[in-house]
C-alpha cells in the first residue's frame, strides 16, 4: 500500500475503481482493508472510486506513542483528503470512523460533499459509559484477558443473535477474534467518544444519512437515531438482524443503503 504524509504522520491507503471519490473511515482497532471485503467492491461497481486507509495506530500506518484524541484522528483524515486532493468527497464511516466523519464535516464542510454515518452516536448513555470505563479499568490495571475469553466477549458485544445462534458462523467469528486477540491499537483506546455532541451536530451543514443496526450493543439504534434527529438534512435507516459489525453481517443491505444515498447526494 502507498503512504501519504498527513498531520505529521504517515498513513497507508489504497485506492480502487474509477469515478467520484468515496473515503471510507474505519472504526477503532480495525484496519482499513476490512472495507474491501464487501463495501469497496460494491461501490466500485456502482461507479465510485474508493479510498480506504489505516488510522493512526494501525500498521502499516504510523503508531505514535501515547494516547490519541478524536481531534487527532480527525486531523489525520483531513490531512489525507488534502494530500490526495479528493475534497470535497463523499465519506462513509462506521463506529469511531463515523464520529471522525461528524467532526470533519463540522470543522471543514468544504471538504465533505455528504456523509454516511454507520453505527454512530452523538453521546453515550449509562450502559455505554460503564462498558467503556470497565475496559479502561482493565487496561489501567495491566490485565490482559485470555484469548478465548476475549473472543467470546467480543462476539457477544459485536454480533447479532442471528449470527451467534448459527454454529458455523459463530465458530468462524470466534476463531477470528481468538487469533487477533491482543492485536489492538493502544493509543486509540483513549479516544473520547462519550461526550455529548448533539448540540454541535445541529450546526452540521452537509447532507447525511445515519444507519443503525438493530442488534448493536455498542451504538444502539436509539443513539444513532438521536444523531439523525440532531443533524439538519439527515435521514435514518435501521437494518435489522445485525450487530455493531453490520457492514459485515448484512453487507448487501448496508451497501444498498449507502449507495442509494450517495447516488442522490
Amino acid at each position: 500500500m502507498p503512504f501519504v504524509n498527513a498531520n505529521g504522520i504517515r498513513l497507508s491507503y489504497q485506492r480502487a475503481g474509477r469515478g467520484e471519490p468515496v473515503l471510507l473511515v474505519m472504526g477503532s482497532g480495525a484496519a482499513g482493508r476490512v472495507w474491501t471485503m464487501y463495501q469497496t467492491p460494491a461501490l466500485n461497481r456502482a461507479g465510485y472510486e474508493t479510498i480506504v486507509f489505516d488510522n493512526r495506530g494501525i500498521t502499516p500506518s504510523d503508531a505514535p506513542p501515547g494516547d490519541y484524541s478524536l481531534a487527532d484522528m480527525t486531523a489525520d483524515t483531513l490531512g489525507l483528503i488534502e494530500a490526495l486532493d479528493i475534497g470535497p468527497c463523499r465519506i462513509v464511516g462506521t463506529s469511531m470512523g463515523s464520529m471522525i466523519a461528524q467532526e470533519l464535516a463540522l470543522a471543514r464542510p468544504d471538504l465533505v460533499r455528504s456523509a454516511v454515518l454507520m453505527a454512530t452516536r452523538g453521546r453515550s448513555d449509562a450502559t455505554r459509559r460503564m462498558l467503556l470505563a470497565a475496559d479502561r479499568e482493565l487496561r489501567a490495571d495491566g490485565i490482559t484477558l485470555p484469548p478465548k475469553y476475549a473472543a467470546a466477549r467480543t462476539v457477544l458485544e459485536m454480533l447479532s443473535p442471528t449470527t451467534l445462534n448459527d454454529d458455523a458462523a459463530a465458530t468462524g467469528w470466534l476463531e477470528l477474534f481468538e487469533l487477533t486477540s491482543g492485536h489492538t491499537a493502544p493509543g486509540q483506546d483513549a479516544v473520547d467518544t462519550v461526550g455529548d455532541r448533539r448540540e454541535a451536530l445541529r450546526g452540521l451543514a452537509v447532507p447525511c444519512r445515519a444507519i443503525g443496526f438493530g442488534d448493536d450493543l455498542i451504538c444502539p439504534p436509539h443513539l444513532v437515531a438521536e444523531v439523525a434527529d440532531a443533524i439538519p438534512d439527515c435521514d435514518y435507516v435501521e437494518i435489522p438482524g445485525c450487530g455493531h459489525l453490520g457492514n459485515l453481517e448484512k453487507p448487501d443491505e448496508v451497501n444498498t443503503a449507502v449507495i442509494e444515498f450517495l447516488d442522490k447526494c
